[in-house]
Order: C-alpha cells, then sequence, then structure tokens
C-alpha cells in the first residue's frame, strides 16, 4: 500500500471557514482507496473505496457533528 501526505493552504473546511487542511492518501492499487482531509477548525472529510466496489463518504463538523454519511455499498438481498 502506498500513501501521501499533503499540506494545503486557503482550503474551505465543511463548517465554512478557511484555513490549512492536510490531506492523506492511500491506495493499494487493488481497488482499496482511501482519502482523508482533516482541516485546522477540526472538521473532517473521509472518502473511502473498498476492494467490493462500495464507496463511503462522511462529513464531520468540527464540534462532532455528522453532516453526512453515505455508503453505496448497502445492497438487498
Amino acid at each position: 500500500m502506498t500513501g501521501t501526505k499533503t499540506h494545503l493552504t486557503g482550503e474551505r473546511a465543511p463548517c465554512g471557514r478557511l484555513g490549512d487542511a492536510d490531506r492523506s492518501q492511500e491506495d493499494d492499487f487493488e481497488g482499496f482507496r482511501l482519502d482523508d482531509m482533516h482541516y485546522a477548525c477540526g472538521c473532517r472529510h473521509m472518502q473511502h473505496e473498498f476492494h467490493d466496489g462500495s464507496v463511503r463518504i462522511r462529513t464531520v463538523r468540527h464540534d462532532g457533528k455528522i453532516l453526512s454519511d453515505e455508503h453505496s455499498g448497502e445492497h438487498e438481498a
């Protein structure tokens, strides 16, 4: 698995604040990918892609409130 970390400036957080952010990306080149943003204010945005092709996207505001939590892999049998 390979990964990178990038420091960004002037990014708009989910709460609307502008500031620094750190982006962490990992990939196993077999369908598993992580893309996480951690903002200076404490907000987070995560996108995880899994081997089965499903995707989970979650956004959490700096006070812990979940703004969105979506998962594409919920299938009915």
